[in-house]
């Protein structure tokens, strides 16, 4: 369940950076920017740990 979640956190994390980093996601410590090839990876791993964290409490708030 945690894996899922986690994956699903990511897809939407990803999904909407542009928007989030106006609130400073994506630039967590955990968070890393890759230049392979000319072009920029991000892996927002500190960003979709902080949002699962913040989804699981709310479910669990609403439960």
């Amino acid at each position: 369940m945690w894996l899922l979640l986690f994956v699903l956190a990511s897809i939407v994390t990803t999904a909407l950076l542009p928007w989030l980093e106006r609130f400073g996601f994506g630039k967590l410590p955990l968070d890393l920017r890759l230049r392979l090839g000319g072009r920029v990876w991000l892996l927002p791993f500190g960003s979709t740990l902080l949002l699962a964290v913040v989804a699981w409490t709310v479910a669990r708030l609403l439960r």
